[in-house]
């Protein structure tokens, strides 16, 4: 009863105006297919980047720029720029559900981050954004040394993120783009704070040049490619100006015909569906965890540094301040670090002068209290630089279930009105042959995410492992040294001289056994709002009450 009440009086259109089956334009497509397609599907901008070298060698020209430079540049805006922009708005999926790339990959760098003033915005950080580009050419030989990449470097600020990020989710409705990093305001200037933005944009750029669509994208290219300030200030309003694309981009992705089976559809979103979920949890678990192993890397260190000092306060008998004295009889405490018979003249460990044995041992063990200070720092250091870091990418393979939420309730939704077109006495072979245009794109999508968990999972893992190998190597060169030191010759060359002040003495009185605060990454934009920063949630407070989309936009 409810479908064809639904036909009649709703025209076939969905009760809830808010479901990305509506916001996409899959529902419009699905429904009236060209009809409803009235957005501009191609560009008014036919030569856009054309004029991106041109106008930048026009106003570099004053500036000394290396031949070689002004090459590669020329060669990475014709590698952004070699799909036709008619073509960019053109979707293809193979048989397997997999979109067909025009590009290569590539990779793209955000770094050097700086502080500008302008007289307008005030104070705002601006990043370096590189595009890599490897050649690979059929006629290379495999004994041919490998080439430099070639390169493109553009200066973005945050909000020319936000620019892309607005204009790709207008034009490419159909696909999952990742979130992009939420604009703060407290501390924004702040080294740590800038360095954790810095990596944020990174991997989200990242994210947007893997996906095989995303990366060919006009807007994508111009962010990119586009080193002119003025002709990025005058595209700009142009790519905002764009009308979302709607189901018009459903009406340029093209596909095998009769390539769904209705069952396979339904398994695999449902399979999907799950996986998602519990890779989503899964990697919420991962990220608490791995927190706690940083901390146990800190913990070690202070370990170490206290077996350090203590190794050092027992060989040149100078107490070791708040050290435990556990099991200590009080007889033992009775005496006086200046007494003789603690150390001898040449700083030995021993109450007799001249002995040489005890000379090169008590050298050794200082080398191995010195030793111990080194793995300390390698302890605190990897717990703060390369642990964060990694902690840092979780957050790329987090919430999946949250940014693909969009693909997978589109993909339920055409699934029910393709079944109903399919059934009933008059199917509907044409509504049925949109709503398998719109299944191709979901499943590409899932098949798409596929792709980039192997590849996210087995980069963080790699990254994890060699930063625990690379720790651990120095760690073992640090204790074979140290180890060396009471063997011949070098035991016998430790006992010809005096032995001399460690450099850890001085801190005996005073150890360094605190540590400060492990600097924590920046929470997940789908992140529970217990986990987000404050400054972040009056925001959103202050949104709800103000502007054009809160609860009173009404009454401006």
């Amino acid at each position: 009863m409810f479908p064809s009440f639904r036909q009649s009086l709703l025209g076939g259109k969905s009760l809830n105006r808010f479901s990305n089956f509506v916001t996409s334009g899959a529902e419009a497509w699905v429904l009236k297919g060209n009809a409803a397609d009235t957005t501009l599907t191609t560009s008014t901008f036919p030569t856009i980047h054309e004029k991106l070298k041109t106008t930048a060698s026009d106003e570099c020209g004053d500036e000394d720029i290396d031949e070689g430079d002004s090459e590669e540049a020329t060669v990475s805006n014709n590698r952004l720029s070699q799909i036709g922009l008619g073509e960019a708005d053109k979707h293809f999926v193979d048989a397997g559900h997999a979109w067909k790339s025009k590009l290569p990959p590539f990779r793209v760098l955000v770094h050097s981050p700086s502080k500008r003033t302008s007289v307008l915005s005030g104070s705002y950080t601006i990043y370096n954004v590189t595009s890599l580009f490897n050649h690979s050419s059929p006629s290379d030989s495999e004994t041919d040394p490998p080439s430099s990449p070639t390169r493109i470097t553009v200066q973005r600020r945050y909000s020319h993120f936000v620019v892309l990020h607005t204009a790709l989710t207008r034009r490419l409705p159909g696909i999952a783009l990742p979130p992009l990093p939420e604009k703060q305001y407290a501390g924004r200037f702040s080294e740590d704070f800038v360095e954790a933005r810095r990596g944020d944009l990174e991997r989200y750029i990242s994210k947007v040049v893997k996906h095989p669509v995303a990366r060919y994208a006009e807007v994508a290219t111009f962010f990119l490619g586009c080193e002119s300030d003025t002709e990025w200030k005058r595209l700009v309003p142009h790519h905002l100006s764009l009308p979302p694309a709607g189901p018009s981009f459903y009406a340029h992705v093209y596909h095998p015909a009769f390539n769904v089976d209705l069952e396979d559809a339904e398994d695999a979103v449902e399979r999907f569906s799950t996986h998602t979920k519990a890779v989503g949890k899964g990697v919420q678990g991962l990220r608490s965890i791995f927190g706690r192993v940083r901390e146990a890397r800190v913990e070690m260190s202070k370990a170490e540094r206290l077996l350090s000092y203590s190794l050092l306060s027992l060989i040149t008998t100078k107490p070791l301040a708040s050290a435990p004295t556990t099991g200590v009889a009080d007889e033992d405490e009775e005496y006086n670090s200046k007494d003789k018979g603690l150390i001898n003249e040449n700083g030995a460990w021993c109450w007799r002068e001249g002995c040489r044995s005890c000379l090169g041992v008590t050298k050794a063990m200082q080398r191995t209290s010195e030793a111990l200070q080194s793995i300390a720092d390698l302890y605190d250091d990897h717990a703060r630089r390369t642990q964060l870091a990694t902690h840092e990418a979780l957050k790329t393979v987090s919430h999946p279930s949250s940014t693909y939420d969009g693909v997978i309730s589109t993909h339920r939704s055409t699934l029910t009105r393709y079944g109903e077109a399919s059934s009933g006495n008059r199917p509907d072979e044409e509504m049925a042959s949109r709503c398998e245009t719109v299944l191709n794109t979901t499943m590409a999508e899932m098949e798409t995410y596929h792709t980039q968990k192997v590849e996210d999972f087995s980069s963080i893992a790699k990254e994890h492992l060699d930063g625990e190998i690379a720790l651990y190597e120095q760690i073992l060169s640090r204790l074979q040294a140290a180890r060396k030191s009471f063997d011949s010759p070098q035991l016998q060359e430790l006992s010809r001289s005096p032995r001399q002040p460690s450099i850890y003495e001085r801190e005996l009185e005073h150890p360094r056994l605190g540590a400060a605060p492990l600097l924590q990454p920046c929470p997940h934009v789908f992140d529970s709002a217990p986990m987000r920063p404050v400054s972040v949630a009056i925001q959103g407070g202050v949104g709800i009450l103000t502007g054009r989309g809160s609860v009173f936009g009404k009454f401006w």
